[in-house]
């Protein structure tokens, strides 16, 4: 009990993908990597695999996924993504990478020893390691995409001037804790010739922005509620991630009993938190129809004839439930199937092209 006591705190302190990793900073945790014994640190695994939304998390490190190259506009970008796979945040960053057909490695980060980011101070995910002539590392997903984005639009700044654009700024969370946050970081740094033609009107920022700040600050909190709404969902999320993990056989039964019944109270606690309904499948179903209907029906994407930002952000966030019960009650009670779907589509198309 003392171990899921421990995996309990630490996912309490952090929202949804409870790592202290997502790519913001919600809370204190210092703990992914540290405590315990060997059975405490692989519940912790397996607990923050799956609250990165209930998708499978390799518990060995998945290395150096290579995706294809592509011709870059901005000239030659080197980039490496290190990640949880079934993290929003990350699974956020890929979509934009996927989409703008730009080649990337993975190095999947094992979430308790963390030994993949040890040379970073930064102690969270996504990170990305960019060398476009010179080396730099950016943080914060929302910072990855505006700054990568920025500098395939602009020709005028290299990409350390740009990132330079996006200042942490020191602050404390709810739990009393200092943490970093971005307070620019949905802004894209164009100048006035830049943005006229990326942004006709004006609104079109504003409501790309105002979405993507939605789905960092109100989405992400509705996916672990659902995953881990009942033991029943619960434990099918954790025996998801035994299956497909690399687990020993005492280890993986300790991990997927354990904590499911630690990650079905963590939930309670997060939907207490987020002053959700009873039934959070009320919440998730009002939050992806109030997405479908700002998309409206006479746009194919929030951005129009091809997604913006905001799409992809929304659809990073949703896909990691993909396989669990949540997401298949999603696309039967609400609207947002042809929308996901032309999303899927959309970026599935974008790979072929590379």
């Amino acid at each position: 009990m003392a171990a899921a006591g421990r995996a309990w705190k630490a996912a309490v302190l952090l929202p949804p993908w409870w790592l202290r990793a997502p790519g913001r900073a919600y809370g204190a945790a210092a703990g992914a990597g540290g405590g315990g014994g060997g059975g405490g640190r692989m519940l912790l695994g397996a607990a923050f695999a799956l609250g990165g939304g209930a998708g499978l998390y390799l518990a060995a490190r998945q290395r150096l996924r290579e995706h294809s190259a592509a011709e870059l506009p901005a000239g030659s970008l080197q980039l490496t993504l290190y990640q949880y796979k079934t993290c929003p945040f990350c699974s956020k960053v890929r979509a934009f990478l996927d989409y703008h057909g730009l080649p990337y490695e993975i190095v999947e980060v094992n979430p308790i020893m963390r030994k993949e980011i040890k040379f970073s101070s930064y102690r969270k995910v996504p990170i990305l390691l960019a060398n476009a002539g010179s080396p730099l590392q950016l943080n914060d997903s929302s910072v990855i995409i505006s700054a990568i984005k920025t500098y395939l639009i602009s020709k005028r700044n290299s990409l350390e001037e740009i990132v330079s654009f996006y200042p942490p700024m020191k602050t404390v969370s709810e739990q009393g804790k200092e943490v970093f946050e971005y307070g620019n970081k949905y802004w894209l740094m164009l100048d006035e010739k830049e943005t006229k033609r990326i942004y006709p009107v004006k609104e079109v920022r504003v409501e790309e922005m105002k979405w993507r700040k939605w789905a960092d600050d109100w989405l992400v909190h509705l996916i672990s509620p659902n995953v881990y709404r009942t033991p029943r969902e619960a434990l099918a999320s954790f025996d998801y991630i035994v299956r497909e993990g690399k687990f020993g056989t005492m280890e993986g039964l300790f991990a997927k009993y354990v904590g499911a019944v630690a990650m079905f109270f963590v939930s309670k606690r997060l939907k207490k938190r987020h002053h959700l309904r009873d039934d959070v499948r009320e919440d998730l179903y009002e939050a992806v129809n109030e997405w479908v209907k700002a998309v409206g029906k006479h746009r194919l994407f929030m951005g129009g004839n091809q997604p913006n930002l905001a799409d992809l952000a929304v659809y990073g966030v949703l896909r990691v439930m993909e396989g669990l019960e949540a997401f298949d009650d999603m696309m039967v009670h609400t609207k947002i199937q042809p929308w996901y779907q032309r999303m899927e589509e959309v970026i599935q198309n974008a790979a072929v092209a590379v």
